[in-house]
């Protein structure tokens, strides 16, 4: 089951955090509270439960399909399926297609930065280690992706 977080902001935002770590969970579900920029945290502890949850699949099933969040939080070191597998994947289907998937991850390895842009992620971001730090890049990411950011369409809805 994935970890909802809800806050009092009215914009209706909704994040998909796919991390394993449970400190990195606390410390990005904290950065976001710190901001009020989202309502809804949604944590997926692997790259099969974030797949299972975009798709309303498997322990999923019940979610409706249509309500994709606004955008994606991916570490790439993840256990079951790799951060790039989940990109990938999500990448591969017309519903997602097009949803900002945002990489935070700690690795600062090239292959891992050429790999996420080769399979279409939005932005590649490394997780800064200190709290103030960190909270001002959740800030950041949050106006951006959240509030600045022009979504496109719904597949079929042009």
């Amino acid at each position: 089951m994935p970890m909802r977080t809800e806050s009092s902001n009215a914009a209706g935002y909704t994040l998909l955090l796919v991390e394993d770590n449970p400190d990195d969970v606390e410390l990005t579900r904290r950065a976001f509270a710190k901001h009020d920029i989202i309502d809804t945290l949604v944590v997926a502890r692997d790259g099969e439960e974030a797949l299972e949850y975009l798709f309303a699949t498997g322990r999923y099933a019940h979610r409706d399909p249509e309500a994709l969040p606004h955008a994606v939080l991916l570490d790439l070191k993840l256990p079951r399926l790799s951060g790039l597998d989940v990109l990938r994947r999500i990448r591969a289907h017309a519903a997602t297609r097009h949803l900002p998937v945002i990489v935070l991850t700690t690795s600062r390895e090239p292959s891992d930065i050429v790999g996420s842009y080769d399979l279409g992620a939005n932005s590649f971001v490394r997780k800064p280690v200190d709290f103030a730090q960190f909270a001002d890049a959740a800030r950041q990411l949050g106006l951006y992706w959240l509030l600045l950011n022009e979504r496109a369409p719904r597949a079929g809805t042009l």
